[in-house]
């Protein structure tokens, strides 16, 4: 069972009192009668005050609700408790027991909430205060005034409104040495000023008392309590702009501010807070750092000397190396604010103290306190920003390699807000003046920047609103996608310094690269790289960032930020400015900065975004323009064009439509003012530019009908635009067309009279597919400008004949060329065959450059579309051109024309495109004539002229009806030059002189020697001697035009009578043809096709001519072992019997030498093989050739007996062989091998 606490009262007088001052609900059981009694019993032991006191403040503290009702319930008792407490503070020297009193006391006017108490207890103050005999007693009401203007908000007004003479004790209390009282008084004052109210009215006491009074007390204080209280107090009058300047004066009397004497440092108070600056303690460091903040943030300009002429700044970057956050953070207050200040600077506060910034930033990264981050980054960033040029900040690359370090590693911070500022601070320090010491850093700069755009790219963008979440979700959504769009401003703003900072140092020769680099050595860090390593940046994290955040939300700041980056990066690089304005336009940026234009800028809104956009949009037509593919970019025309768009695109702040609307108006014929029409060119010229890089923004319709309108606009007023500005218009017109309807011919008119009075047509002139299809597609226009404009595209297209001709070959061989516009030209001839003879026109007129591309196009266009059908549209006009150049050109410098060799080419090629056989007309022969004439006037060495000279001879023999090749034959017969020509190239071919002009002569042994295989001579060589002397065999070779010289002479060169075998042979001897069956042989088993069908046929032709001479030599050629060993060799592999060339091999065999080479077993091979084959598949050359085996085998029944299996076999598959008749010859069975033509089917035949 637990013992009841026994309550607290007075034996003497409970008696006395009502019970119901008994509190008996208390955890202690306290009479409050008896509690006051014993207060006031003068025989009561200081221990017992001591409890009662401690009994009061608690229940005071936790059961004020039951204490309180009680004694509101009649005023005299309390009246008398607040008496009885008071009295106590003016008889009792115990510390503790006062302070007890002094709470309790406190805690009852307070919670008694009258304020007849409160003027009781300040009315007893006074007259305690006044009385007093020494000042040393007052110290506990002091204290207790102090903890009532701390409890009590009216307490302040009530004190300087109704007891001001209370003052003049306060003040005169800080004469008294004693510091607690001084503590006691400072700490009151600050109670007092603390309220706007009475601070007001205790202004005049400041001035003429207090002031003064305060910087002697706080100069001379020694113990912590009293310099605590005196900045407190000194914290809440730099509240006030008065204050600040009584206290800030030399005098106290509130003298001037700016006086010489108080700029050289002599105002006690910068003193006095260096003072405590200095002390170990680190309160009052943060409160010293306080004051100088609170004094600086009215006036820096006003305010800052003083504190920089007293060194202030140099010790407040001392404090930095503590550990203290709240004594940091102050310290970053005190610094912002001093950066106002030029003096701050021109002192060198900033060379000395940026270390001890940059280390306190380092150290404050590894904490968690974010708003301390963004100051010290902010304080980084002023320092950085406001530093003057011409003093340099960092001293050495050490100190500005540590600044790159922190910053990056802020940089990094996932805590968007610090790394906003970190950001900015990276914007800052991008100046020359901060990098300027040798050698510049650009490796250094390079990771920075690259550190800030890689954190742009990982912040993650948040979710477009889908309209879905509620309103403070929406709200904060917006909120984050700000702060994101801070963040990427001030990124993009530092990647701008960035692109700045490399413009200005080009003009540095210091800076261009690291002149401590060892020679010969790869140099590193140049400025070069460190442009090149910008546009890369701007390619790769830049312009998506950016434009990735832009799909979400459109922030105008952050887009002129952006487009004045861009427009800073033209000249970061200027040898890729081209390459990059293109890439930009490509890219729709023109419309891009349209658009910003249109919807943020009309009227006067967003004027720093206009400007942007602007010169972005100058910029990149100029460089465009440059860059364009113009024949007349004068530097009159450039400057006119930069002149123009400069005037005019800050005013063309038009949408699509209202552009085209623009563009669509007639300016007023009686108005002076051309304004509209300026507006018009210029709307054409961005249209130009970015149509020009497949940017079509604007629907081609509807341009195209808007620039129509334009077109008779001029037409009505009579005007005439800038070249160009027509030049933009006639781009326009030809890229829409296909989407557009015709123009009318008064749009046509409109067009042909600008064109008239066009001095020259360069200046006018695109080079484009579409503006050439524009003028093909008018006749009107074509017929009267096609010369010129066939003229420029040729001169534009390429001025390396070489390099054209090679990307001729690329387009021809599959590859793309981007260069030029060659399968679109091509194309478009193929629409418009009629325009060929407009190009056959510039072969003659044209220059000699001009007239090459022509026929190289010419002959490519022939190759790639055969089936076109345009020989007799060309033939007269290479008749005519022929004629001109014989004409015109002396013989002598014949070979050295470059155009003659491609013409001819391309006569041979338009020759070829003859289907069949046809008879020659009177064109033909004199185009026949020409070309024999004019090889006749060349010589062996003039290959490029003589090639196709001697192909367009031969398809004249080969490709006409028998009576044309008759004719043909007479035509070259009788010219005398072409045949002394063919007879030197046939010396230069087998090297034996000889000298006829009747006959071409040659020497058997030199035929023979030349057909022998060697590996450097081409298969063609072979070719060609082979079917030279099957032709000769042929006429058993003895021909009026071709003499064969045959000497029988020994090793001393005299004449051998001929053997009875070389009679029989002659003119041939027998080494002749073992010799020549030999090298046949050799190059049959080259297996080439072509070859092997040469190789056969002569060896027909041969075994033909030995027959005829002699059977048995004939027979004993074709019987030879060796020749089974050769019929071995090609039947190795896969070949086949049935294989055409085999077959005839075969064929020849059976003809000559009966079975004796080919047995029955071979034939009944043959056969078997032919049977188990698919007849109607087999080509028509090897049905041909089977056929004539089996005639063969029919034939040698008769001289050795067949099986009847084997005749049976022969008569089946002659019944069966399909039908062939001989093939009509086109221009597919000639091929050009190295250039030479050669007919197929003249070498199978």
């Amino acid at each position: 069972m637990e013992l009841a606490t026994e309550p607290l009262v007075c034996q003497r007088f409970h008696a006395l009192h009502d019970s119901h001052w008994l509190l008996e609900s208390l955890p202690a059981p306290l009479c409050l009668a008896c509690a006051i009694e014993t207060l006031r019993d003068d025989n009561a032991s200081l221990v017992r005050k001591n409890h009662v006191l401690s009994c009061l403040h608690d229940a005071l503290t936790w059961h004020a609700a039951l204490v309180i009702p009680l004694l509101a319930q009649d005023e005299r008792v309390c009246v008398h408790f607040i008496a009885t407490l008071f009295g106590i503070l003016r008889c009792m020297e115990d510390n503790h027991i006062l302070d007890l009193s002094i709470e309790v006391l406190v805690m009852l006017v307070v919670k008694l909430k009258l304020e007849v108490y409160l003027h009781y207890l300040l009315k007893e103050s006074q007259q305690e205060l006044c009385k007093v005999a020494t000042t040393r007693g007052s110290l506990p009401i002091l204290i207790l005034l102090g903890k009532l203007a701390d409890a009590i908000p009216v307490f302040a007004d009530k004190l300087v409104i109704e007891h001001s003479n209370m003052l003049e004790y306060l003040a005169t209390a800080l004469m008294y040495p004693n510091e607690r009282i001084k503590a006691a008084v400072c700490y009151l004052y600050g109670k007092l000023y603390c309220l706007p109210n009475a601070a007001e009215r205790l202004c005049a006491h400041f001035t003429e008392k207090l002031c003064s009074l305060f910087l002697t007390t706080l100069k001379n204080s020694q113990t912590k309590e009293l310099q605590l209280n005196c900045m407190g107090l000194l914290n809440q009058l730099l509240k006030y702009e008065h204050f600040v300047s009584v206290t800030m004066s030399n005098s106290g009397k509130g003298a001037d501010s700016a006086s010489p004497e108080f700029v050289e440092g002599e105002s006690p108070l910068p003193l006095m807070l260096k003072k405590l600056l200095l002390s170990r303690d680190e309160l009052l460091q943060i409160a010293s750092a306080q004051c100088i903040a609170a004094v600086l943030v009215h006036s820096p300009a006003k305010y800052a000397p003083a504190f920089i002429y007293a060194d202030v700044p140099e010790f407040l970057f001392e404090c930095l190396f503590c550990t203290s956050e709240t004594l940091i953070w102050s310290i970053y207050c005190c610094l912002l604010l001093l950066t106002e200040e030029h003096l701050f600077f021109s002192k060198c506060h900033t060379v000395y103290g940026i270390e001890p910034v940059l280390k306190s930033l380092k150290e404050i990264l590894h904490l968690n306190n974010v708003e301390l981050h963004k100051q010290g980054l902010l304080l980084l960033t002023e320092i950085l920003k406001r530093q003057p040029v011409e003093i340099h900040l960092f001293t050495n690359a050490a100190v500005f390699k540590d600044a790159v370090s922190v910053l990056i590693e802020a940089v990094n911070c996932p805590v968007l807000e610090v790394a906003t500022e970190a950001v900015k601070a990276v914007a800052a320090l991008l100046r020359k003046d901060h990098v300027s010491f040798t050698p510049v850093q650009y490796g250094e700069l390079q990771k920075l920047i690259e550190s800030v755009l890689k954190q742009c790219s990982d912040v993650p963008l948040l979710p477009p609103n889908r309209g879905l979440m509620g309103h403070a979700a929406t709200k904060h959504q917006n909120r984050a996608l700000s702060r994101q769009g801070q963040f990427l401003q001030s990124a993009i703003e530092s990647f701008r310094n960035a692109c700045r900072l490399a413009v200005e140092c080009q003009s540095d020769p210091l800076a261009q690269e690291n002149p401590f680099t060892a020679p010969n050595s790869e140099k590193k860090d140049t400025l070069k790289s460190f442009s090149e390593f910008l546009l890369r940046m701007s390619d790769s994290f830049c312009i998506p960032i950016v434009m990735k955040y832009s799909e979400r939300i459109v922030r105008p700041a952050l887009m002129e930020v952006f487009i004045s980056t861009l427009n800073i990066l033209f000249s970061v690089v200027p040898d890729m400015g081209k390459r990059f304005s293109i890439k930009l336009a490509s890219s729709s940026f023109i419309q891009l900065n349209l658009e910003l234009k249109a919807k943020y800028c009309s009227g006067q809104s967003n004027p720093v975004l206009n400007q942007a956009c602007s010169s972005f949009l100058h910029s990149i037509c100029l460089s465009l323009h440059s860059s364009s593919k113009t024949t007349a970019n004068s530097l009159q025309e450039e400057e006119e064009i930069s002149e123009l768009l400069q005037r005019n695109l800050p005013q063309l702040n038009f949408g699509v439509a209202e552009s085209l609307t623009l563009l669509s108006e007639t300016p007023d014929s009686y108005c002076l003012d051309d304004t509209l029409r300026t507006y018009q060119y210029s709307l054409l010229l961005l249209f130009y530019f970015a149509f020009s890089q497949e940017d079509r923004f604007v629907p081609e319709a509807e341009l195209f009908s808007a620039i129509r309108s334009f077109l008779l606009s001029l037409q009505h007023q009579g005007e005439c635009p800038p070249p160009y500005v027509f030049r933009a218009v006639l781009y326009l017109l030809g890229v829409c067309q296909d989407k557009s309807e015709p123009l009318d011919l008064v749009s046509l008119s409109a067009i042909r009279r600008v064109l008239d009075v066009t001095s020259d047509f360069t200046l006018v002139y695109v080079h484009h597919p579409q503006l050439l299809n524009f003028f093909l597609f008018y006749p009107e226009l074509m017929g009267r400008f096609g010369h010129y404009i066939f003229q420029l595209w040729f001169s534009c297209e390429d001025h390396d004949q070489t390099g054209f001709q090679d990307a001729v070959s690329r387009i021809n061989a599959g590859f793309s060329d981007d260069s030029n516009y060659f399968n679109s030209f091509l194309c478009m001839l193929k629409d418009n065959p009629s325009a060929l003879l407009v190009l056959l026109d510039l072969v003659c007129q044209g220059t000699k450059e001009v007239a090459h591309k022509v026929l190289v196009t010419l002959e490519t266009f022939l190759k790639r579309n055969e089936d076109i059908c345009v020989c007799d549209l060309l033939r007269s006009q290479f008749l005519q051109i022929l004629q001109k150049l014989l004409v015109e050109k002396c013989c002598s410098i014949l070979p050295e024309n470059e155009t003659l060799p491609l013409l001819l080419n391309l006569l041979f090629l338009v020759q070829l495109r003859y289907v069949a056989e046809r008879e020659l007309d009177s064109t033909d022969f004199r185009l026949l004539h020409l070309v024999s004439n004019l090889s006749g006037k060349c010589s062996p060495t003039d290959q490029q002229l003589l090639q196709p000279s001697l192909n367009f001879l031969y398809w004249n023999l080969q490709q006409t009806t028998p009576s044309s090749q008759q004719r043909v034959v007479a035509m070259l017969l009788s010219d005398i030059p072409l045949l002394e020509l063919l007879e030197r190239i046939l010396q230069h071919t087998w090297t034996l002189p000889s000298s006829s002009r009747s006959k071409l002569s040659f020497g058997s042994d030199q035929v023979f020697c030349a057909v022998a295989f060697r590996k450097k001579k081409p298969t063609l060589f072979f070719v060609s001697i082979l079917q030279f002397l099957r032709a000769f065999l042929r006429q058993n070779l003895s021909s009026s035009l071709v003499k064969f010289i045959v000497r029988h002479m020994d090793k001393h060169g005299r004449e051998l009578p001929l053997s009875k075998e070389d009679a029989t042979l002659y003119p041939l001897a027998m080494r002749h043809v073992l010799s020549l069956v030999i090298s046949l042989q050799n190059l049959l088993v080259q297996k080439d096709l072509l070859l092997s069908q040469t190789v056969i046929g002569c060896l027909e032709i041969l075994l033909e001519y030995l027959y005829g001479k002699n059977q048995g030599i004939a027979r004993h050629v074709a019987s030879q072992p060796w020749n089974k060993f050769l019929l071995v060799t090609l039947l190795n592999g896969e070949n086949s019997f049935l294989h055409p060339e085999i077959l005839r091999l075969v064929t020849l065999y059976v003809q000559y030498q009966s079975t004796d080479l080919i047995s029955l077993s071979e034939i009944s091979h043959v056969l078997e093989e032919a049977s188990n084959t698919k007849l109607s598949e087999l080509p028509d050359s090897t049905v041909r050739t089977l056929h004539s085996f089996l005639l063969q085998c029919q034939l040698l029944n008769g001289k050795c007996q067949l099986n009847s299996t084997q005749r049976a076999s022969i008569q089946t598959l002659l019944e069966s062989l399909p039908s062939t008749s001989r093939t009509q010859l086109t221009h597919q069975n000639i091929v050009c091998l190295g250039g030479v033509a050669v007919s197929l089917s003249h070498i199978t035949d």
